[in-house]
């Protein structure tokens, strides 16, 4: 390989060579769901574009602890101010269950799909429930160092006592200065001796039903104190990657760097990576719009705005077609695109494994494989490598039809880039009796009905049909002695 890995680092806004801070080991910190409902398009992108880079590591020699967790409590409806009520402990009061149930309800699903998606299991899952000790012992500690104060049996993080030794506003890039002069304080939190403090502990309201006890009060831990919590616990106060989507840039990773930091002098973080947003039809996915979909909603096809069911590995192939940092937008037209160019990908490698070898290759296979290592080095770029292998689909069936040659070697160099690359890298499986191959299926069909029309001398008939294909984004090419189709929009 070329080039080492480098990946973009929100922290400093820039690519920044991997270097762990113990190599050959890697610690990787990645917040999962909150799981208060059924798991959706929003859990799926991260959840795949850090499968992806953990299985990247793992390929490249790295022996990586890949931390997740479950928010299982703290998380309150109005995430930017604390307040409202906890998103697990509302549910469980509109289902009328136990909260529990609604953790374990919900924590089924998103594993379900997480499986289905073929990613792998982090090394350590664990749920801020488990964690409650921990974390008192840390607002503890921060109290102790002046960072933290109680007001009516909740504790709140002083930001104005942090920003002026340190910086509050370092990941997102905003000044506390700007956000007090571009908003007004909201009611009923006097509680606070500034606007922008966080909560770390709240004391529970008499209905509340998650609360632990405390010196402060019976109340539960803050959203944002878990992650500072777990992640020190299994990866120490300084590790190597924390993921996670934009959305949670500020505030979620801004009052982790600012907790981590006040305890324990210095910051936690040394690569932070996030994914970009999804959004549906070019709009933001939202219950509000209509337009929310969950992953058993895509599974099944049953969604007002889908035309078919979508399996899970084209859902993971059609993410990998974007850049991680990119927005993903969704839509059904895409999605049959990208469920054709996955069966065009896996028809390849079938042909491949059939190939009948030459004395001599009449083309370079090895610049492939350095073209796929050279994308993934740099910050993950799938779609550019998912790009060189469609450089080698372009090889493999002139080759099949006599017009190209590749020797022995050379079949053995690209089965490895496929194996490599399509499954231990992308996690990208052959499947096998799901409704994706139903289009392929149709398109095979009208393109063998074209082959008898010309072999019937009936050509108005053939550039018919082909013309109308190209129209809706399918091009034909012939061959001697049939003929290939891809999607080229």
């Amino acid at each position: 390989m070329k080039n080492p890995l480098v990946l973009y680092n929100t922290l400093t806004r820039k690519k920044e060579l991997f270097e762990p801070l113990s190599t050959p080991f890697v610690g990787m910190y990645v917040c999962g769901p909150t799981v208060y409902s059924e798991a959706h398009l929003g859990h799926a992108r991260p959840a795949v574009t850090f499968d992806v880079l953990y299985r990247y590591l793992l390929h490249l020699g790295y022996r990586v602890r890949y931390v997740r967790n479950i928010t299982d409590v703290g998380h309150l409806e109005n995430e930017a101010d604390d307040t409202g009520e906890d998103k697990i402990s509302r549910k469980a009061r509109q289902e009328n269950l136990e909260p529990m149930e609604v953790v374990q309800k919900y924590m089924n699903s998103f594993h379900r799909a997480m499986e289905q998606l073929n990613t792998l299991p982090p090394s350590i899952e664990p749920r801020a429930t488990g964690h409650i000790i921990e974390q008192q012992q840390l607002i503890e500690k921060l109290i102790e160092k002046g960072y933290a104060y109680e007001s009516n049996g909740s504790v709140y993080f002083d930001v104005e006592k942090y920003d002026s030794k340190h910086s509050y506003g370092i990941l997102s890039g905003r000044a506390l200065e700007d956000m007090k002069a571009n908003s007004r304080p909201l009611e009923g939190q006097d509680e606070k001796h500034g606007q922008f403090d966080f909560a770390l502990w709240k004391k529970a309201s008499p209905g509340h039903i998650m609360r632990w006890p405390s010196q402060w009060s019976e109340g539960f831990p803050g959203w944002h104190l878990e992650c500072s919590v777990m992640s020190t616990r299994y990866l120490g106060d300084v590790f190597d990657i924390h993921g996670g989507g934009m959305d949670l840039i500020f505030p979620h990773h801004e009052c982790e760097i600012a907790q981590s930091t006040a305890a324990h002098g210095h910051q936690p973080v040394r690569y932070w990576v996030h994914n970009n947003m999804v959004t549906i039809n070019g709009q933001k996915m939202a219950r509000s719009l209509g337009n929310f979909i969950t992953l058993d909603e895509l599974f099944s096809g049953n969604h007002k705005l889908l035309s078919q069911a979508f399996s899970p590995m084209t859902i993971r192939f059609f993410m990998l077609q974007a850049h991680y940092r990119s927005t993903l937008d969704f839509s059904n037209e895409a999605l049959l695109a990208a469920s054709l160019g996955l069966q065009k990908l896996m028809a390849a490698e079938k042909t491949l494994a059939g190939l009948k070898p030459s004395e001599t290759s009449s083309t370079d296979v090895k610049s492939m494989a350095e073209g796929c290592y050279e994308a993934m080095n740099d910050d993950l770029n799938t779609p550019v490598a998912i790009a060189r292998l469609f450089d080698a689909v372009r090889i493999i069936n002139p080759v099949n039809d006599g017009k190209e040659q590749l020797n022995e070697a050379d079949i053995k160099e690209l089965s490895a880039v496929f194996r490599t690359f399509v499954h231990d890298i992308f996690g990208l499986m052959a499947e096998q009796g799901n409704g994706n191959g139903k289009l392929a299926g149709v398109i095979t069909l009208l393109l063998d009905m074209r082959q008898e029309a010309k072999a019937r001398k009936e050509w108005s008939v053939s550039d018919r049909i082909r013309d109308r294909l190209n129209e809706l984004g399918i091009t034909v090419k012939d061959r001697k002695d049939g003929y290939d189709w891809e999607i080229t929009s």
